[in-house]
């Protein structure tokens, strides 16, 4: 019995390593690229000094360590409340209990896709530069909140009539919800991510930043070369075709 209980304790014990040890590793390939790697390391070797420190009886300094180590937690809510704020998204988000409000009739969005791929692509001909976001689960309601209502249907000629040069909508994102264009020229967060490409602009990390921080999916055409991009979950992929596009929407939109 006694070593059975041992047994028992030294495998909860190897469990608990192996739980932190993942935790970690995906915490890092979550925040690779951006500064916040930067300060999690820092964070580590504070918190190595400061045993060290203590190992040697340094009174003062162990002591003023101990006191950032102790205010760590508050540090970490203000340094990472981008993260936090992505990662209470994802928690958030209503498909972990869809089950309790799963409709039974499923919704044709192929129209949608459709009239969306057909606008970049002629958008992309014209280098008419476009930002497209279409929301999931998460409501982008204080997203939509930024822009100029406009609730229509999903169409071709109203998606390049809001993005055509002289339009007074045509700065900004538009935002689809619901199988409808709910706002235009809405204002996104940008990301400041160190990992994306220098030569992308404002509308390329303004789609990095909305999908980084929702499960929403950002669709671009560049002004300057007419390609077209689409982000997802914050990454940003570059010069697809409207075919590759159409397949990467298809298999990742359930417009809500």
């Amino acid at each position: 019995m006694p070593l059975l209980n041992y047994l028992s304790q030294n495998l909860i014990n190897i469990i608990d390593i192996l739980l932190v040890i993942t935790i970690i590793i995906l915490l890092f390939r979550w925040l690779r690229g951006t500064s916040a790697t930067r300060i999690i390391i820092g964070l580590i070797l504070v918190y190595v000094v400061w045993k060290v420190v203590s190992l040697f009886h340094l009174t003062v300094l162990s002591e003023i360590l101990g006191q950032i180590i102790q205010v760590g937690v508050i540090l970490l809510v203000i340094i990472f409340q981008p993260e936090i704020r992505k990662f209470l998204y994802i928690l958030g988000n209503r498909k972990f209990f869809k089950w309790f409000t799963r409709h039974h009739k499923d919704v044709d969005i192929d129209e949608d896709i459709d009239a969306i791929v057909r606008a970049c692509k002629r958008m992309s001909a014209s280098r008419t530069g476009a930002l497209i976001i279409i929301a999931k689960a998460n409501s982008l309601n204080e997203v939509i909140a930024t822009g100029e209502q406009i609730d229509a249907l999903v169409s071709r000629e109203l998606l390049e009539n809001i993005f055509f040069k002289n339009s007074p909508l045509h700065d900004g994102a538009v935002v689809i919800k619901k199988h409808r264009i709910v706002a235009a020229r809405c204002i996104l967060p940008v990301s400041k991510s160190e990992a994306l490409p220098t030569d992308i602009g404002l509308r390329h990390r303004s789609a990095v930043g909305i999908t980084a921080e929702t499960d929403a999916i950002a669709v671009v055409v560049s002004e300057q070369t007419g390609y077209i991009s689409v982000s997802i979950q914050g990454q940003l992929y570059r010069n697809i075709s409207p075919t590759v596009l159409k397949q990467r929407l298809l298999g990742r939109i359930e417009i809500c």
